[in-house]
């Protein structure tokens, strides 16, 4: 099977009038949903001082690209590092469930970062976000993604290089030799380890911020003429082999140009691990229908899948007792603990990770594999909650969360998610109107006015 070959031929071929509308629509989408995470986790983020410190001491800062809510201007490998990075930061981001992937925070700032290199307009930057997905996606659910967890991978930035390395080779119009050169480019530098949360580390948000700035200096190089490796994908030593035990290739190209995975791509209505969101729906579903009070609840059992369990139900201990931000991103028992408590889990419901009463219902929750939510993966990332309360059990199960695909956020939910992080960095006004220019996004004959907008607003 020539998988590198199809897969390059297909990105670096890939034409505006081939993308259905709703594909050319639900990319303009979540070009906005992650450009409202990088905004706010620019001026928020708590890892963001040291990165763009590191940025400047490496030289990176030297060039006329942008970032998002920033004045300053950067390389574009510095300006791609960075708004991948702070794409990621907040955890907010899109997730394909199936794959385990946030596909977007790679993807969309290299193809922004090649299309200011370029002088690339909307219309080509669209078609290589869309080619991006398409690699990165694939080849997650190739591996599978859940076999890649096993071995300790965090597939948002082992794949996530390869498809930021299409979607830049994309605007930059490589053929397709080309692109299976920056493939096997990408395949030297595609790394990404969950060991982060052995200590709530910033090193999930760097890992993918580092697949952005990879895939954008893969793409340059073979731009350059610089050989990558032969059969990046399916070769002896290529990234289907060497990243999982028994992968499956022919998923890679299986309705390639037919079935579109980045429509089966969800966004994230709260900035925490996708395993914990139908959980979370359920909590804010109980708590409304059954008026409950926060010091009535005895016990609250969260029922999620095996890989869900792996990120924020186990160490049962540490989970319980999250430290920082990236530890309550990756506790059950915090996100579930401060919806039933405050009938909401937003951004600002970090500033409650030593709040005492929180704290005390946080003892509460337990997590747990439940059968019943085992049969649903991979295809959704359910969960069941059951609260004890008043000497009844109230028990809710949600198949597929809010934000996924089937349960897609309708377009004012969007904007309001985008205003929500948006406005307190940039103001009403001008969130309002960066906005407005990515619902156009296809129509600029220039990228680069869309990245230098907000900064001219601070």
């Amino acid at each position: 099977m020539r998988i590198t070959h199809e897969l390059a031929t297909f990105a670096a071929g890939l034409r505006a009038e081939a993308l259905p509308p709703e594909v050319a629509a639900r990319t303009r989408a979540l070009v906005l949903d992650l450009v409202g995470n990088i905004v706010r986790a620019r001026k928020e983020a708590e890892s963001t001082p040291a990165l763009l410190a590191a940025v400047k001491a490496l030289g990176l800062d030297k060039g006329e690209s942008r970032v998002f809510a920033d004045t300053a201007t950067y390389s574009p490998a510095g300006a791609a590092l960075i708004n991948a990075t702070l794409g990621h930061s907040l955890d907010f981001d899109d997730t394909h469930a199936v794959a385990v992937v946030h596909p977007g925070a790679p993807v969309i700032p290299a193809a922004l970062a090649a299309g200011e290199m370029t002088g690339a307009s909307g219309a080509e930057v669209q078609v290589a976000i869309v080619a991006g997905y398409e690699v990165a996606l694939r080849l997650a659910l190739a591996l599978p993604a859940g076999a890649h967890y096993d071995r300790g991978f965090h597939p948002s930035a082992t794949c996530g290089a390869f498809g930021a390395a299409a979607a830049a080779g994309r605007v930059f119009g490589l053929d397709a030799a080309g692109m299976a050169s920056a493939l096997g480019i990408a395949l030297s530098q595609c790394a990404g380890s969950l060991q982060f949360l052995a200590n709530g580390a910033w090193t999930k948000r760097f890992q993918v911020g580092w697949a952005g700035m990879a895939g954008l200096a893969a793409a340059t190089l073979a731009r350059e003429g610089f050989k990558g490796a032969a059969d990046a994908i399916e070769g002896k030593h290529g990234f289907l082999r060497s990243y999982a035990p028994d992968p499956k290739p022919g998923r890679v190209l299986q309705d390639l140009g037919q079935v579109w995975e980045l429509m089966q791509t969800g966004v994230k209505p709260y900035p925490s691990c996708r395993w914990g969101h139908a959980g979370i729906d359920a909590a804010l579903a109980l708590r409304a229908e059954h008026d409950l009070k926060a010091e009535e609840i005895e016990g609250v059992t969260l029922g999620i899948s095996r890989a869900g369990m792996l990120l924020v139900g186990e160490p049962a201990d540490r989970k319980a007792d999250p430290q920082n931000i990236v530890d309550g991103q990756f506790s059950g028992p915090f996100v579930i603990a401060t919806a039933l408590s405050t009938g909401a889990m937003g951004w600002d419901s970090y500033a409650l990770l030593r709040d005492p009463s929180i704290r005390s219902m946080m003892r509460k929750v337990r997590c747990e594999n439940d059968p019943e939510i085992e049969a649903e993966f991979p295809a959704n990332m359910s969960g069941k909650l059951t609260v004890r309360a008043r000497g009844e059990t109230f028990t809710r199960k949600v198949i597929v969360p809010k934000g996924e695909p089937d349960n897609f956020l309708t377009e004012a939910e969007l904007r309001a998610k985008f205003s929500g992080l948006a406005d307190a960095v940039l103001g009403p006004q001008a969130a309002g109107a960066l906005a407005d220019t990515i619902s156009e996004l296809d129509r600029l004959n220039d990228i680069s006015p869309l990245l230098r907008s907000p900064a001219e607003a601070l």
